[in-house]
């Protein structure tokens, strides 16, 4: 094969560039939910699904929060692909899934802990840990914490 019948194809570059230096530390759920609640704006809160990201790194201080999805007022779309190569690309070792329930029922429904279980067992398998799955209330100032449940 010479270099005239090489096909063009696109280049492939990666890079990591943090901006910040101070992120706060993840020691429990509260800690989580105080950072992650300042990414779902109060307007559409209890108007429609968000699902966030956190990723950590090894002593659980944050690396970033990723705003996966915005969906309807009973589900959004989340595709764990999306959620794996950004966790590689920020070299996480750690995650915490946060979504909101417009509606205010924080329980878990079934569609959440299949997700939760799908994510853990894929990041497994790059040694990225899911910390816990936050789910928020879109009525008030509450959540429910798949760890702090023994869910995870």
């Amino acid at each position: 094969m010479n270099a005239y019948n090489v096909v063009n194809v696109a280049e492939i570059q990666v890079s990591y560039n943090p901006t910040c230096y101070n992120n706060p530390l993840i020691s429990r759920s509260q800690d989580a939910f105080n950072v992650l609640r300042k990414f779902i704006p109060n307007e559409t809160i209890s108007l429609q699904e968000h699902f966030l990201v956190m990723f950590l790194n090894n002593s659980n201080m944050v690396l970033g929060v990723y705003m996966l999805s915005k969906g309807g007022i009973t589900s959004t779309s989340v595709d764990p692909r999306l959620i794996l190569a950004t966790a590689l690309k920020v070299a996480a070792t750690g995650m915490i899934l946060c979504h909101n329930h417009p509606s205010g029922n924080l329980k878990p429904s079934e569609a959440d802990k299949m997700l939760t279980r799908k994510l853990t067992n894929a990041a497994a398998f790059m040694d990225i840990k899911i910390a816990d799955h936050i789910i928020m209330s879109g009525t008030n100032n509450s959540y429910f914490s798949f760890a702090d449940e023994g869910l995870i």
